[in-house]
């Protein structure tokens, strides 16, 4: 099957598209032919080399985690799917796999794409939406009415966390930039603040939910925006959050979480209906094919893309 790969830890130079072995499924696996994936910060991190210690030098490498396919095989154990299932999910970052014609999934991660979709929308929807939903919904325990901050509104998380909070029925702020303004908007946002102007850490108003979509505040300096039992959310770990998160463990107040998102059949089932019912858009910013892997990385590195980077596979 073709696939990009890498042979060890680097820039963009070291993405390869080539031939690789067909995976086998074991008997709790599905094989899907992958129509499409997507790029999150997280690959491009692992291909540098930040996460080695975690990932390990079990080369070659196929990068990606988002997938959206259709099965062609059921392990012997597997109930839930049959071939000709359109399913989306995301594999493991750290192991990937993504970015090939075929991959294994275990069953108890995949659930039936959503079908008002095409496979690169759903292919933008599994690590980004899975994230904010179960950030919002799990860690901030998010209800009606409270008052939820956006940081990073117009990126890959940021664009479902303000769709899936105002599905909620919470009151949205939305930081981004001022070019991007009108379209986190338009996504729902009753309050758009550009991070160029304004410090949101430094206004008056107070949230009973932070999510920090591109970890660029730690919880002490959003501490004084956070209501007495507000939450802040980070989506990656920082030696400056660490000790708060720690402490909120213990400490009644406003605690300080990291969200880690986890593929299952249920919260993928609960973003299909969210997008089926027209509550959740999945946002595409640029497409891209299977050969043009090392484009996409790039530019998912400027850190510019509105929504997802999406890699379509023929």
């Amino acid at each position: 099957m073709k696939a990009v790969a890498i042979d060890r830890y680097g820039s963009v130079e070291e993405l390869h598209y080539r031939e690789l072995e067909k995976p086998t499924i074991q008997p709790d696996q599905l094989l899907v032919r992958v129509r499409a994936s997507s790029v999150n910060p997280v690959d491009w991190k692992i291909r540098q080399g930040h996460l080695q210690l975690l990932s390990g030098f079990n080369f070659p490498k196929i990068v990606g985690s988002d997938i959206s396919g259709v099965v062609v095989e059921v392990g012997r154990d597997v109930t839930k799917f049959q071939p000709g299932d359109e399913v989306y999910t995301f594999l493991n970052p750290l192991n990937g796999g993504a970015c090939a014609e075929y991959c294994a999934v275990p069953e108890s991660a995949a659930a039936i794409k959503p079908q008002n979709i095409t496979h690169a929308e759903a292919a933008a929807v599994p690590i980004s939406g899975l994230t904010a939903l179960q950030a919002l919904r799990d860690l901030g325990e998010i209800q009606a009415g409270k008052k939820v901050l956006i940081n990073g509104a117009s990126g890959g998380v940021g664009t479902f966390a303000v769709q899936i909070a105002k599905a909620m029925n919470a009151e949205v702020t939305g930081v981004c930039s001022a070019t991007n303004r009108d379209f986190v908007n338009n996504l729902g946002a009753d309050f758009v603040l550009d991070y160029a102007e304004v410090d949101f850490a430094k206004q008056a108003q107070k949230y009973d939910i932070i999510l920090d979509a591109v970890s660029t505040k730690t919880f002490a300096e959003c501490e004084n925006v956070l209501q007495v039992e507000g939450v802040y959310i980070s989506t990656l770990p920082s030696l400056d959050n660490l000790p708060p998160m720690f402490l909120s463990l213990f400490v009644p107040g406003k605690k300080a979480k990291i969200i880690v998102a986890n593929a299952n059949t249920k919260d993928l089932g609960m973003l299909r209906e969210l997008i089926e019912s027209d509550k959740v858009e999945p946002i595409v910013d640029r497409t891209y094919s299977l050969q043009e892997v090392a484009a996409a990385h790039a530019y998912s590195e400027t850190g510019r893309a509105v929504g997802k980077i999406v890699i379509v596979i023929e």
